[in-house]
């Protein structure tokens, strides 16, 4: 039975994860879709290595977003899409991470799916497991964590009253001991993120990661307490895309660095 993936198959949408920024983690699958593209609607972050999968012909389209500045809104997004799709145009919307986590990728399968169009969904490695991967940073661990959630620091209404700032949803009980919390677009609200997460109980002492720009040049795993957390997003100049990683499995990430580097000074000393 022929799949979306069938270039005879024409007027149909494949959202395609893209991963956290290195080409080498896009899926087989993945770099199929890419090969058939005759449009590429695709976020701000791609790396254009991703981007060359594409043919020469197909027409790439940037719908950047920033925080508090949008190239489009996501209607429009959503509308350009299914017009490409109605011609008989291969769509390939490409994101970064994955489609579904904090990726709008919900709202688009809603959109395609309402104007009778065909879609498919193609996974990608997430943010988090990619950065946390580099920075070998297990996010759950037999000994420290049972438990992994997931949540975005950038939100309407804002905790502190001021525009664009952190939401007021519930996170009691998502961070703590035995539990890991990643925190998505939190750069901009650090501070306010360690005095929420605090309030609810967790260490001020809490060990805390953050990952900038993982997977891709220039990429940086910095490691704090969660009261240091806003200071030390403000005095080392974190920049997004970077996660935020709350607990335990934190402390894991230095002792496999250790533990490599014992291994090498072994080996030295034996030859």
């Amino acid at each position: 039975m022929a799949t979306l993936l069938d270039p005879h198959a024409r007027g149909r949408v494949i959202l395609v994860g893209a991963g956290p920024g290195d080409p080498g983690l896009l899926t087989v699958r993945a770099v199929e879709a890419m090969k058939i593209a005759d449009i590429v609607v695709h976020d701000g972050l791609i790396d254009p290595r991703v981007l060359e999968l594409a043919p020469a012909t197909a027409q790439r389209i940037s719908v950047a977003k920033r925080r508090a500045r949008h190239t489009l809104p996501q209607e429009a997004i959503n509308a350009l899409i299914v017009a490409h799709v109605k011609t008989g145009a291969i769509v390939i919307r490409l994101k970064g991470g994955d489609p579904f986590i904090f990726g709008r990728g919900g709202e688009e399968v809603e959109a395609v799916r309402a104007a009778g169009l065909p879609v498919e969904v193609i996974p990608g490695v997430s943010a988090a497991l990619g950065c946390a991967a580099e920075a070998m940073l297990p996010l759950t661990h037999r000994d420290h964590s049972s438990a992994v959630s997931f949540v975005a620091g950038q939100c309407k209404p804002a905790l502190s009253g001021a525009e664009g700032g952190l939401s007021d949803q519930d996170w009691s009980g998502l961070a703590g001991q035995g539990r890991t919390l990643v925190i998505y677009m939190g750069v901009a609200t650090a501070s306010d993120i360690a005095d929420k997460l605090m309030a609810d109980g967790v260490a001020p002492d809490m060990p805390v990661a953050v990952l900038e720009r993982g997977t891709q040049a220039g990429s940086r795993a910095m490691k704090t307490l969660l009261a240091d957390l806003g200071p030390m997003v403000t005095r080392e100049g974190v920049g997004s895309p970077a996660v935020i990683v709350v607990g335990e499995v934190v402390e894991l990430s230095d002792a496999v660095d250790k533990l490599a580097r014992w291994a090498r000074i072994a080996e030295e000393t034996a030859a």
